[in-house]
C-alpha cells in the first residue's frame, strides 16, 4: 500500500488530475519498498522508505541516473522526481518494460558501456556523496585515482568494519602493506563516468531488447572498477568483454587486477552481510 502522503505527492509530480489506478509490489529489493504503479498518466516505477533511514538516498540516485542518461550511451530510466512526503522519501522512475534480448545483446552492452566510460572529468569522485546499497558512499574529489581508491573507497569501508568488529587488525595491516604496491599494479587512467555497482542484478533488458542500467552508485572513477564488478558474481558473457575491449581497449593485465578492484565491493558486503566475504578479502590480500 502506497502511503497517503506519497500518493498525494506523486499526483503533484505527474499532474493534479492524475489518478493512481493500480499498484503492485515488485520483489528483488532488500532496502526499499518497490512498486509498479499504473496511473492515468502512464506506468511508472516507485521506491519509497522512511525519510530518516537513508537521508538523501533518492535525491542522490536521481542525480546519478540523470547524469548517466544525459550521456545517451546506454538505456537509463528517466527520473520523474525524487521528493519527500511527510515522513517518507521516494523516487518515481520510468517503468522498464521487459522484452526478449536482441541477438547481439552482449556485444551491444559491451560497446554501450564503453561509450559511457569514454565520458571523462578532470577529477575522480563527484561534487556530492551517494550510496552503494544501503551504505553511504563518499565521493570527495581527487586528481589521483590511487588516493581516491585508498582514502575514499577502501579506508572508508575498513573504518566501518573496524567499528563493528567485522575486521581484524592483521587484515588491516595487510591492507596497509598493499597500499604501497598499488601504484605498480593499477595503471593510471583518466576519470571515467561509471555505474559504480555493476553486477548482474543492476541491469535489465528493456523493451528495445537491450541492456538498461538501474540502481547506480555513480562517480567518476577508474573504469576497470565497473568491469571488475561484472565478474564478481558470476560474470557476463565473453562477448560483452570482447566488444568492450574493441570499442575502448583496456590496458594489458586487466584480469590480474580484477581482484584488487573488487576489494571495495567485497568490503561493502563485509559491512552489510559479514560472514564469508571477509574470507574472500583475506584470500585476495594473501596473493599480493
Amino acid at each position: 500500500m502506497i502511503p497517503v502522503p506519497v500518493s498525494e505527492k506523486i499526483k503533484e509530480l505527474l499532474g493534479k488530475e492524475t489518478d493512481i489506478l493500480r499498484s503492485a509490489s515488485i520483489g528483488g529489493g532488500c532496502i526499499n519498498n518497490a512498486m509498479k504503479i499504473e496511473t492515468s498518466a502512464g506506468i511508472f516505477f516507485l521506491k519509497w522508505n522512511d525519510a530518516k533511514r537513508y537521508p538523501k538516498m533518492f535525491e542522490a540516485e536521481a542525480k546519478g541516473l540523470t547524469l548517466l542518461k544525459k550521456i545517451n550511451a546506454i538505456g537509463i530510466p528517466e527520473v520523474l522526481g525524487a521528493e519527500k512526503a511527510g515522513n517518507y522519501s521516494f523516487i518515481v522512475l520510468e517503468f522498464i518494460e521487459a522484452a526478449p534480448r536482441v541477438r547481439n545483446f552482449w556485444q551491444n552492452f559491451g560497446s554501450s558501456l564503453a561509450g559511457l566510460h569514454s565520458n571523462s572529468s578532470e577529477l575522480f569522485g563527484l561534487p556530492y556523496d551517494n550510496y552503494i546499497g544501503s551504505l553511504q558512499q563518499s565521493n570527495f574529489q581527487k586528481k589521483i585515482w590511487m588516493e581516491f581508491f585508498i582514502e575514499g573507497r577502501l579506508e572508508k569501508q575498513i573504518a566501518l568494519a573496524k567499528n563493528s568488529g567485522a575486521i581484524d587488525s592483521a587484515t588491516v595491516q595487510q591492507f596497509n602493506r598493499l597500499y604501497n604496491k598499488l601504484p605498480e599494479i593499477i595503471p593510471e587512467e583518466k576519470p571515467s563516468l561509471i555505474h559504480g555497482d555493476l553486477w548482474n542484478g543492476n541491469f535489465m533488458t528493456g523493451a528495445d531488447g537491450k541492456a538498461w542500467l538501474i540502481d547506480p552508485a555513480v562517480y567518476y572513477g577508474h573504469r576497470e572498477m565497473d568491469l571488475a564488478m561484472t565478474k564478481l558474481f558470476g560474470g557476463f558473457s565473453t562477448d560483452f568483454y570482447e566488444s568492450y575491449n574493441e570499442t575502448f581497449p583496456l590496458q594489458k593485465g586487466f584480469n590480474n587486477r580484477v581482484d584488487i578492484h573488487n576489494l571495495y565491493p567485497l568490503l561493502v558486503h563485509v559491512n552489510l552481510f559479514g560472514g564469508g566475504y571477509l574470507h574472500e578479502v583475506k584470500n585476495i590480500l594473501s596473493r599480493f
